[in-house]
């Protein structure tokens, strides 16, 4: 078991990242809210495919648990209901966690998709904190990263509840990204520790100290860039999901923080790129951190000038998380040169 484990935290991040991508695409196609209830979509374990599967209609069984909606309300069977020729209120409680009452299948089926990842993320986990105690006796650091990993991971799916619960609340939502990225960084170091201790690494102090420098940026930037989702989202209420060229009329101050903050990293990314080429230090992860700023700025310009293009909102997600590990795991390796050099 213990020599397969460093696959087992590479198929953990993998699992981390897909949650990622699906949460992106949630946002992006205005799906938050699909499911209006959770762990279920409205009361089931398979999400609706028809309106007329939770529209009020007489002579219909509706079970215990199901969620309707009626007169632009949420409301759920108190038990199995088998209707009359009128909706009786006695046998419904209305749904009051929030008052998002609309249905949209394809909403629906993508946010349902999104738990699923999350759910087969789960399975991995389970793999993982199985494999991890096989590390007990010989590094203790194996299975407390796990088992902290783990227990974020369940932190996780209660804030997804929340999240739905609050009607996508600006504040749960920016956490439950953070947590995320806590997640990949607490995996990255599980990979070094199992399969990458062999390797040796050139120590550059200004290079190190740099390194924490950008991924606190990127970490900032992904906080920030949830908060200008948010206010994107808004405006979405407002004109509509097919007016997207309104999603970024009047933009807060928020918006030109994330957008000038760019620069910044820019700049010290590049710097690092300088440094790793003049250094010498052969730190081959530096030119993927190159290509992914590089990616970020291309889809932030062209959500900005070009009305949100299909799939950018997405890549432009997922490439800075992906960044952040890099990142993170640059700095993982760079520590590694201190300790060796010391």
């Amino acid at each position: 078991m213990k020599s397969r484990f460093p696959k087992t935290v590479q198929i953990a991040i993998i699992s981390v990242y897909l949650i990622f991508l699906a949460g992106a695409v949630v946002r992006m196609t205005g799906s938050g809210m699909g499911c209006p209830d959770w762990p279920k979509c409205f009361g089931y374990y398979i999400p609706p495919t028809a309106e007329e599967q939770i529209t009020w209609k007489p002579n219909t069984e509706f079970k215990k648990g199901f969620i309707i909606i009626k007169d632009e309300a949420l409301y759920v069977a108190e038990h199995t209901v088998k209707t009359d020729s009128e909706f009786k209120i006695d046998n419904w409680k209305k749904y009051t966690k929030h008052d998002y009452a609309k249905f949209n299948k394809y909403h629906s089926w993508t946010e349902y998709i999104n738990r699923l990842s999350s759910v087969l993320a789960g399975f991995v986990f389970l793999f993982l904190i199985y494999g991890a105690t096989k590390f007990w006796k010989t590094d203790k650091r194996v299975p407390l990263l796990a088992y902290t990993a783990f227990f974020l991971m369940l932190v996780e799916a209660w804030l997804g509840k929340t999240v739905v619960d609050t009607n996508l609340k600006p504040t749960i939502i920016t956490i439950h990204m953070v947590i995320g990225l806590i997640i990949i960084a607490l995996l990255l170091q599980l990979k070094f520790i199992t399969s990458d201790k062999k390797k040796t690494y050139t120590y550059n102090s200004l290079f190190s100290k740099l390194l924490i420098v950008s991924a606190a940026f990127s970490l900032i930037q992904i906080a920030m860039g949830t908060q200008v989702r948010q206010f994107i989202d808004e405006q979405v209420k407002l004109y509509g999901f097919e007016n997207k060229d309104y999603s970024l009329m009047n933009p807060s101050f928020k918006f030109y923080f994330h957008r000038s903050f760019t620069i910044a990293i820019v700049l010290i990314n590049l710097a690092l790129f300088y440094l790793n080429q003049a250094k010498k230090l052969g730190y081959k992860l530096v030119n993927w951190v190159v290509g992914l700023i590089f990616l970020e700025t291309i889809t932030g310009i062209l959500m900005y000038y070009a009305e949100f293009p299909l799939g950018t909102q997405a890549t432009h997600l997922l490439a800075g998380a992906i960044l952040f590990g890099l990142q993170f795991y640059l700095w993982i390796q760079s520590r590694k040169a201190e300790s060796s050099k010391q």
